[in-house]
């Protein structure tokens, strides 16, 4: 699957410049992408719920990631269920903690990998390409027991196995949502938005944004699984 960054994003540079500047994007891409990589985090076969070994050793790993969370009971709401969730409302950034607003329930397998994403991806690129740290990351929340718009079949978000994440705000005040920034704002924070978006596409199953379809025009949509679909 292809994470290129759209050309037509960005305006026209001599041709020279835009040999350099192509190859600086390209390492810093790679360098958010993959200078932390995660392995598989502690989950369960789909389909089957957490053991009580399982829960207590994923939530162990969450807070050596930094995070802060409550653990909260299973949930089962007819066809949509969630086993081994957590509330997260703080993640670990290399210098200061990172908020993240309006999680009352997520996976705690996905919370791992959005731990190490918000840290080593987003954070870093914050500080490289904007010169500012990462404050908090703005979502529209995990678990929503509904189906794929347009669609009978159930969505990731029916178990709390994705995230849909609306912003960033940067700790200079500084906010870029996906919405108002992914073809407007300036041209770093173009350029931001899709590095980040690059760095999950090496972490998560699912990544879909604005470039996949109108229905993901105003947030990031990650999802735990394996492959790796990136749109």
């Amino acid at each position: 699957m292809s994470n290129r960054i759209r050309p037509d994003a960005f305006p026209a540079l001599p041709r020279a410049r835009t040999v350099v500047a192509a190859a600086a994007l390209a390492a810093l891409v790679a360098a958010c992408a993959s200078d932390r990589p995660v392995g598989p985090p502690t989950g369960t076969p789909a389909g089957r719920p957490a053991t009580g070994a399982e829960t207590q050793m994923c939530r162990r790993q969450l807070a050596d990631l930094g995070a802060g969370f409550s653990p909260i009971g299973d949930l089962s709401a007819g066809s949509c269920s969630s086993t081994n969730a957590v509330t997260l409302y703080r993640l670990a950034g290399d210098t200061a903690p990172i908020g993240v607003t309006n999680v009352p329930r997520i996976g705690c397998p996905l919370s791992q990998t959005v731990a190490a994403w918000a840290r080593y991806g987003v954070d870093r690129a914050a500080r490289q390409m904007l010169g500012s740290g990462l404050a908090t990351m703005e979502t529209f929340g995990s678990y929503s027991c509904r189906n794929v718009a347009g669609s009978e079949r159930l969505s990731s978000h029916s178990t709390a196995s994705a995230l849909d994440v609306s912003g960033f705000v940067l700790a200079d005040g500084r906010r870029i949502t996906v919405k108002d920034g992914w073809d407007g704002g300036t041209e770093v924070e173009r350029r931001f938005l899709r590095v980040v978006q690059a760095s999950a596409c090496k972490r998560f199953g699912t990544v879909l944004g604005p470039d996949y379809n109108a229905a993901h025009a105003d947030h990031l949509h990650v999802e735990m699984g394996n492959g790796s679909f990136c749109r």
